[in-house]
């Protein structure tokens, strides 16, 4: 049986998703922000026969993330996204994502995958480093922080960088760890969706001009430190082999592949 989530449903909901907090960081994290009654978020659960939940489904604005510990009602999933006006996207583990696509009417325009890793303990933490040279950015540093991401080829233009930082920063839910070279800002690693038992890997980067000094592994490295010490699970998405044996030093592991399916916009039927 498949019915909306409320706050009732809270307890049961956490505990399903705390099985595998960095998996469903993005479910945590909106939850714990958004709640259940917002006009751009809802949830909705999949109960077994004994009404115990096993499987979540969240709509955050036009994408939906869905998340099953076990076998779950696939079909009945796809029908709520299939009569959603706003639907473009389908997110999530390709374990999941995979028995929700056959049944959605639409084919996607765009589709990316990426592997997903973690590091839960600092005892999985390899890389002997320096830290010493790594600081934690406040707002002021935001505009050197944006300077650097814009020398980096790999990073898509975004006109929002600067107010999505300044609002993660003041609100908590993003942390940026920098180091600098002669007062240049040369390598730089960031958290996002940060909540209380997981966080978000990104932004992980440096100049092309200061490249394998380990600049970015003695920022990652703090940064872990930092997050495992508050008891958060870490976990980032990486496509680039290269990158992927960096983190793998560092002690992360694959967990899965993240899959992004992205469709047009639904028309809407005209009256």
């Amino acid at each position: 049986m498949i019915r909306k989530l409320n706050k009732r449903d809270d307890p049961d909901c956490q505990r399903l998703l705390g099985e595998k907090p960095a998996e469903n960081l993005f479910i945590i994290g909106d939850i714990e922000n958004f709640g259940y009654e917002q006009d751009f978020q809802t949830l909705w659960g999949d109960f077994d026969q004994k009404d115990r939940l096993r499987a979540v489904l969240l709509k955050y604005h036009n994408n939906f993330i869905a998340y099953a510990s076990k076998s779950f009602d696939a079909e009945g999933f796809a029908a709520i996204i299939n009569r959603d006006h706003e639907f473009m996207q389908i997110s999530g583990l390709q374990t999941i994502t995979d028995q929700i696509l056959p049944y959605i009417e639409h084919l996607p325009k765009k589709k990316r995958a990426l592997f997903y890793a973690k590091c839960e303990s600092k005892e999985k933490l390899g890389l002997k480093l320096d830290t010493s040279q790594v600081k934690l950015a406040s707002v002021k540093d935001v505009p050197e922080i944006l300077n650097l991401h814009n020398q980096i080829v790999e990073f898509e233009q975004d006109d929002s960088r600067e107010s999505s930082m300044i609002k993660g920063i003041e609100g908590k839910s993003t942390r940026i760890y920098y180091v600098k070279d002669d007062d240049q800002m040369v390598s730089s690693a960031s958290t996002t969706a940060e909540n209380s038992k997981s966080a978000m890997i990104v932004g992980v980067c440096t100049h092309p001009d200061f490249k394998r000094r380990g600049y970015a592994s003695s920022c990652m490295k703090k940064l872990c430190e930092d997050l495992l010490d508050e008891g958060k699970m870490l976990c980032l998405f990486y496509d680039n082999p290269e990158a992927g044996s960096i983190y793998k030093r560092l002690g992360f592991e694959d967990i899965g592949i993240w899959t992004m399916n992205i469709f047009e916009p639904i028309k809407q039927p005209t009256s």
